[in-house]
């Protein structure tokens, strides 16, 4: 006999929300039977608009054409985000989706680059990237080829207009046979012997009953933080940004960039972002240090032009869950975590925790061990993340006001600690095989913003500074005649609309 398909509800019918309901209808057919609940009364929180080259397979996984989802939601390509004024001000840098250089004899580039820029030979490190030379260079082209050739040495992701993205998936969700119902949630009610939710009340009286609850409410946390009481581990002393500013304007440049700029502030940092139709901007800042009024001021001084709507605070408190998959209640998106939006991480944590669920889906009944293996993984990358995040506050000089005064001199978590140390002492990254942030972001961010270790891999003293002058010369002319060969984001994106034109 064919098992019945576990009923799925996912409350909340924001981007976390329709992602999950797409993912699981899409990817476990036959499987699931999936009803998401929304209300009309509940808005998107829409802190960012910028995504991780992560979210492009989860596009191509639900089978959606690339150029139709960016024709839809107004995208642009990302090849990384530009820092400035972080290190100090004045600094500016560029964390690439791609590696820098090329190995050597099992040796990573930087390693190479340390002892060449020690003896005054080297460029700066962004010359021997082409994801840092095309986003300067404001071009764009698929990357292709095999892993070991320059025209594939780096990735790619999307900055899109977070208020198309929801309604573009539940299109897709709903032609999948997701079950779409608009009610308030006024209650539920929980199995008195197992703790389990059982049910949800909605407001027209009605009951809606499920096997497994995937809470996508956002800061509210319904299910996971009010109906299972799990507790919040609060991570404001490390990370005190509780605020945004956003305000979206026209765009002043005829230059569409390719990436995300993210620019120091004196209680925080700001985006922009370019979209096809406008500019995302947002003033990211700690209310302790700074008032919403003098935030809003400060983003519409900043804004290059008109403004297409006032300023919109939105508030927030960096931090997890003590758990996200509680009883058969699981959390995705905000009501699971929030790390604010300086790595564009909000999608990429809602993404990774679907995927998750979705390999480890309980088809025949939900176990311990499935949800003591969803909850490690997801603290690991929670808790990675967030030492990345502290890095780009910690590592600096600034000394201008009292915020950069507070994370320059904080004590940060020990995790972070035994990474700066090693980095300093060697010019290696801490490794490891799973999550986010591998070495080359580390690297980006570390030299970025001036921590340069004292020591470097004894090996990359065997070639003669001759030919290691002569080898990083050739990489630095072959990325240029790469992103030469490349067309302007702009006209790459033009080309692409036509396409589907043409397919259409």
């Amino acid at each position: 006999m064919q098992q019945a398909p576990v009923k799925v509800i996912v409350l909340g019918g924001g981007t976390a929300g329709w992602m999950s309901a797409t993912a699981l209808a899409k990817l476990l057919p036959g499987i699931v039977e999936v009803e998401l609940i929304e209300s009309a009364e509940v808005g998107i929180v829409g802190v960012g608009e910028a995504t991780l080259p992560h979210i492009r397979a989860f596009v191509e996984r639900l089978g959606i054409d690339e150029a139709d989802f960016m024709r839809a939601t107004q995208a642009t390509f990302k090849l990384g985000i530009d820092f400035r004024d972080f290190g100090r001000i004045g600094d500016s840098y560029i964390h690439p989706f791609g590696t820098f250089g090329q190995p050597l004899a099992g040796v990573p580039f930087h390693h190479y680059w340390l002892q060449m820029r020690a003896a005054g030979m080297a460029r700066d490190l962004g010359d021997y990237s082409v994801a840092v030379a095309a986003a300067r260079a404001s071009r764009f082209a698929l990357p292709h080829g095999s892993e070991s050739i320059l025209s594939s040495s780096y990735g790619y992701a999307y900055q899109f207009d977070a208020a198309l993205f929801g309604p573009y998936l539940r299109t897709v969700a709903l032609g999948l046979g997701v079950k779409r119902t608009e009610a308030n949630v006024v209650g539920h009610r929980r199995n008195p012997e197992t703790g389990d939710v059982e049910a949800l009340f909605l407001a027209s009286g009605e009951e809606r009953h499920a096997d497994l609850f995937i809470d996508c409410s956002g800061f509210r946390s319904l299910l996971l933080g009010d109906a299972l009481g799990e507790s919040w581990e609060d991570w404001s002393h490390w990370l005190p940004c509780d605020r945004a500013a956003a305000l979206p304007c026209l765009s002043a440049s005829p230059t569409l960039e390719p990436y995300t700029r993210a620019t120091a502030m004196p209680a925080g940092w700001r985006w922009r972002i370019p979209l096809q139709h406008r500019v995302g901007n947002g003033y990211v800042y700690a209310s302790a240090f700074l008032d919403d009024d003098a935030a809003c001021r400060a983003i519409v001084a900043a804004t290059e032009n008109t403004p297409l709507a006032d300023p919109r605070i939105l508030r927030f408190k960096a931090g997890r869950r003590r758990h996200s998959w509680v009883h058969n209640v699981v959390g995705v998106g905000l009501a699971s975590g929030f790390l604010e939006p300086l790595e564009s991480t909000s999608i990429y944590l809602a993404q990774m925790a679907i995927t998750q669920l979705i390999e480890l889906f309980p088809v025949a009944g939900i176990t311990q061990a499935d949800r003591t293996s969803f909850n490690r993984l997801v603290d690991m990358e929670y808790d990675r993340i967030r030492d990345f995040l502290i890095l780009h506050y910690h590592a600096t000089t600034r000394d201008d006001s009292p915020f950069w005064d507070h994370v320059r001199t904080m004590q940060v978590p020990d995790t972070l600690a035994a990474k700066l140390e090693l980095w300093r002492a060697t010019g290696r990254v801490a490794h490891y095989s799973e999550g986010l942030f591998l070495e080359q972001s580390w690297i980006a961010v570390y030299l970025g913003q001036g921590i340069v270790p004292h020591a470097w891999d004894a090996r990359a003293a065997l070639p003669t500074r001759d030919n290691l002058a002569q080898a990083m010369s050739t990489i630095e002319r072959e990325v240029g005649a790469q992103v030469s060969g490349m067309l302007d984001h702009g006209a790459f994106l033009h080309a692409q609309t036509e396409r589907l034109g043409s397919v259409g």
